[in-house]
């Protein structure tokens, strides 16, 4: 048994049943979900006042109980807003001596940066309690991605992509690629160098996607990186005024403007069927020009855990 910690640090949870449904589907599976009171709780667009949530965050440096994953409920917005009071010094050196296992994604991602700029502390970008444990069927490889990522000192993902054969190593990070962007010229985004740079994101033009991608160009930091993986960009649809343009052509031509190698297709974002990425891990990177192999190590793990796990 794990025990789950909620934390609602952005949008209220606007589908309460399917925030109930997760709490169920954790419970059956023999967790413990404690904290519940946060899915309820609301103020304006929010998931309460931007007290509550910064408390909720604030309150992770003083859990005692080791074995102990921190779930946060949904994305959506309110995350960026808590940065400037949130004590990332005392959540880094909680981390440092016992460290909880911090799972998220979407506007979570500007925590989870944070955290790693602040004290290179890794967190997990995977799955919500809403989005992901409530579907109405959990997905079975997310649910074993996930603890895969959570139980296993080190890991490997694998899947098809047309990228140009490459290899490349380094520290693992990103998440979502409008919150990655908007910490650009901020204290809370990690300077990494040499890194394997992961991005997804949703509700996104392919237009809009590059010109993220272009300004994190423009900005210095693709060029820094070993390799950039893409994820999933859901509902990333061109319309008929694009006249061909699409995410394909996007690519394109971020590859005409850096040497970086870009690999494609990762099961990564806000798909129901994701990976979940330990962020600040160490990566290994190879493409042999038909399928990529991504395996992380260096993440901190649950000891005590069942590691067979099926959301069946």
């Amino acid at each position: 048994m794990s025990v789950f910690h909620l934390i609602a640090p952005s949008g209220y949870c606007i589908n309460q049943e399917a925030a109930a449904r997760g709490v169920a589907f954790l419970e059956q599976a023999g967790h413990r979900v404690e904290n519940q009171g946060v899915i309820r709780r609301r103020a304006q667009r929010f998931a309460g006042s931007d007290d509550c949530r910064l408390a909720d965050l604030q309150a992770l440096a003083e859990l005692s109980e080791s074995e102990r994953i921190v779930l946060a409920v949904r994305g959506g917005y309110g995350a960026s807003r808590l940065l400037e009071r949130l004590d990332f010094a005392a959540l880094a050196a909680r981390q440092q001596r016992n460290p909880l296992l911090i799972c998220g994604h979407s506007d979570f991602t500007v925590i989870q940066l944070g955290l790693l700029a602040a004290g290179d502390v890794i967190t997990f970008s995977g799955p919500m309690l809403a989005g992901n444990f409530g579907a109405p069927e959990m997905n079975d490889f997310t649910w074993r991605h996930f603890w895969q990522a959570l139980t296993a000192p080190r890991f490997t993902l694998q899947w098809e992509s047309d990228a140009a054969p490459c290899e490349a190593q380094g520290k693992v990070w990103g998440g979502n690629l409008a919150m990655l962007a908007s910490l650009i010229g901020t204290p809370w985004l990690p300077d990494i160098q040499d890194g394997i740079l992961v991005v997804e994101d949703i509700n996104e033009h392919p237009f809009r996607v590059e010109r993220m991608l272009l300004q994190l160009h423009h900005a210095g930091i693709l060029s820094r990186q070993r390799a950039i993986i893409l994820g999933s960009f859901t509902a990333a649809k061109p319309n008929d005024y694009d006249c061909g343009y699409d995410l394909d052509a996007a690519i394109a031509l971020l590859r005409e403007r850096i040497s970086v190698p870009i690999v494609t297709g990762l099961a990564f974002g806000h798909e129901q069927e994701t990976v979940t990425l330990p962020l600040g891990a160490w990566g290994e990177l190879a493409h042999d020009g038909k399928q990529a192999r991504l395996t992380l190590s260096g993440h901190p793990v649950l000891n005590n855990v069942e590691k067979n796990h099926s959301a069946g």
